[in-house]
């Protein structure tokens, strides 16, 4: 498992060694005891966006058509053209119809379609989630403010006069003034990595002690960010409104990271799918948001994709619609329709080989991903 239930050789060997290792989750899948199920059936949509002219770099000429409320995949070999047309024409297209800043567009003639059912698009990155050390999945996800609304409210707090912002590592107050809430202090290094020290002030539990002592279920402030996803859920059963704002954390195979872990430690993937996390917190109320994901797999094992494509699906069932460009044949076979560009890379692609749903592209000659499905 990963984080604080992982750290450990489960499995060492060859493919053999490894696919007979009744520990080892690589192995399952290798050997198919556990698969990415594709759909019993792809969904079907009446809402699309077009792309007509397209004729930045190596595209030529072409019209690609988006569907919308469904998991679209733009695949074919790199250098085909796939990123041009995602990121460099429809995403900063799009973008500056909705009147928002975007980067320089490529060519093309305009975009159509059904523009106006989008109300705002994300390109959803492998980025870390926050600039500071501050920064954790709990605030990310605006979940830390209900918490420290419940610790104000306890009994020592009204003694104390302790108001929300006091059990925040963000402003002066309830933070500990040596390390400013970081839990550790730096030193910088001229010549060498800087070192990092946990605070001798608050032990790296980055609250005043009176603040620490404020209690919920026997538990501070630092306890809390101490749970992980899942043993907050089970803790704060009683508060509905913690346990919703955090459990899409869980839905996205979150539940074992640490509610106040630092958003530095997160992996790549870990961060993209706290980000995920956030959009899936606000419900079918919200407005429909278009997705964009460049290679959303890179760096995942067979596990995450699975749980990726389980929040894919998530998003598309509030509403929402969702691009991926992607070499991964799991991911493709389980798109409800395919963009295949190519054939080949350069200017051998740049025109599009096949659209439709993956069961099609299996019969396509020219396409260099159909062998592979």
């Amino acid at each position: 498992m990963a984080s604080h239930l992982g750290g450990e050789v489960v499995a060492a060997g060859n493919y053999d060694d490894i696919i007979n290792d009744s520990l080892s989750l690589t192995g399952k899948y290798l050997s198919g005891d556990f698969k990415i199920e594709p759909p019993k059936s792809v969904r079907k949509w009446n809402r699309s966006l077009k792309i007509e002219g397209a004729r930045q770099h190596n595209l030529k000429d072409i019209t690609a058509e988006f569907p919308l409320n469904v998991l679209c995949v733009v695949s074919g070999v790199s250098g085909s053209g796939k990123t041009t047309l995602v990121k460099q024409i429809l995403y900063p297209a799009l973008k500056k119809i909705k009147g928002e800043i975007a980067d320089k567009i490529g060519f093309h003639k305009a975009i159509t379609g059904d523009v106006d059912s989008i109300a705002q698009i994300e390109m959803v990155d492998q980025n870390p989630i926050g600039k500071s050390s501050r920064s954790n999945p709990v605030t990310y996800i605006k979940a830390y403010d209900d918490i420290r609304d419940l610790f104000a409210k306890q009994p020592l707090s009204k003694m104390r006069g302790f108001q929300p912002k006091h059990f925040s590592f963000n402003v002066d107050g309830g933070r500990c003034d040596t390390c400013k809430g970081e839990g550790e202090q730096i030193v910088e290094m001229q010549f060498l990595a800087d070192v990092h020290l946990t605070c001798e002030v608050c032990g790296g539990k980055k609250f005043k002690e009176e603040v620490l002592e404020v209690k919920y279920k026997e538990k501070s402030i630092y306890d809390i960010l101490e749970l992980s996803v899942d043993e907050a859920i089970e803790f704060f059963k009683e508060e509905k409104n913690i346990v919703k704002a955090i459990q899409p954390l869980s839905d996205v195979g979150l539940g074992y990271v640490k509610l106040g872990q630092s958003s530095d430690t997160l992996s790549g993937g870990e961060a993209q799918r706290v980000k995920l996390a956030s959009f899936l917190g606000k419900g079918k109320n919200a407005d429909k948001i278009l997705f964009i994901f460049d290679e959303p797999t890179t760096g995942l094992h067979f596990h995450d994709i699975k749980k990726l494509l389980a929040s894919f699906n998530a998003l598309i069932e509030q509403g929402h619609s969702i691009i991926v460009v992607e070499h991964n044949t799991d991911v493709i076979r389980c798109a409800d329709w395919v963009i295949e560009l190519g054939p080949e890379a350069g200017d051998g692609g740049g025109t599009i080989v096949y659209a439709g749903t993956p069961a099609g592209l299996k019969k396509v000659k020219e396409s260099r991903t159909a062998v592979f499905l």
